[in-house]
């Protein structure tokens, strides 16, 4: 019908519903946006069905868990579903191996990274390549869970055996170099090639992780063009979508090291004083006229 403005009914995909999730669903309402919530934990499609009729048009995948994330969204894509994130970009955002590799193949400085597969290969590049102090990651995971600072080879062989135990994807081994950053490190949400906000993540006490899930002090980010232009450049091997860019300050300039695909901005909009929870349902509904 000639004139009429089609509505985009956006769903919010989810596990639980946290913070970030509530927020998003009182802003769509509040911007008279029709929205739906969807608990991803009870989907349960077959090969060949049809889209579930209680989606939208257009939906964010914003489970916490990683793997019900991703698969979901792969699903729902084969149903020709649209999904922000999507499949490909969850599953490069949600593996630091996979995230630094594309971040180093696309020239964007990173700190010091390296990989082992077997517990003696792994302790031997600790001692080698890092001079036995190193930041050891499993590949998946958020909140600065599992994270261990190692600062010499009795404290790593420990750990790299206690890992050799566990599930076997904590058998490949993420080593980064120990970043000393200036007490902080900057976390910036980006939409498409727009920064939405932007925020400085401070250590607090003894800690040496910045993780606003583990008590890290949180200031807005002052206006800073080269963060700005890193950020984006950043997330431009990705598909659009929104991405939040996690920076650290060195002496040779700024580095990138994660970017979390599904990320948390409850902090964010807290230290900026950004409706960003508004700011991405705009984007994710520009996604959809597109």
């Amino acid at each position: 019908m000639t004139g009429l403005v089609k509505m985009v009914t956006v769903s919010i995909l989810y596990d639980v519903l946290r913070w970030e999730e509530k927020e998003l669903l009182k802003k769509a309402s509040e911007m008279s946006i029709p929205v739906v919530s969807v608990d991803i934990r009870k989907f349960s499609p077959a090969l060949g069905d049809k889209r579930p009729e209680n989606l939208g048009d257009i939906s964010i995948q914003r489970s916490v868990g990683f793997y019900r994330g991703l698969f979901s969204t792969a699903v729902l894509e084969h149903m020709n579903h649209r999904v922000v994130n999507t499949y490909r970009s969850l599953e490069i955002t949600g593996n630091k191996m996979m995230t630094s590799l594309h971040l180093y193949q696309n020239g964007i400085r990173t700190p010091f990274t390296a990989f082992a597969f077997e517990e003696d290969a792994a302790l031997r590049l600790f001692m080698e390549r890092f001079n036995g102090e190193a930041v050891l990651k499993p590949i998946t995971g958020s909140w600065g869970r599992m994270i261990a600072l190692l600062k010499d080879k009795f404290a790593a062989q420990a750990v790299l055996h206690d890992r050799s135990l566990m599930h076997p994807i904590q058998s490949v081994y993420y080593f980064q170099e120990f970043v000393r950053k200036p007490g902080r490190d900057i976390r910036i949400i980006v939409a498409g090639e727009e920064i939405i906000a932007g925020m400085y993540r401070y250590q607090t006490g003894d800690e040496w992780r910045t993780n606003a899930a583990i008590g890290g002090r949180v200031e807005k980010l002052p206006k800073d063009s080269e963060i700005e232009e890193l950020a984006i450049k950043s997330v431009s091997f990705l598909d659009a979508g929104i991405y939040g860019v996690d920076i650290m300050e060195t002496d040779g300039g700024p580095v990138v090291n994660e970017i979390n695909g599904t990320m948390e901005f409850r902090g964010t909009t807290a230290a900026s004083g950004t409706d960003v929870a508004s700011e991405m349902l705009k984007f994710v509904v520009k996604q959809e006229k597109c």
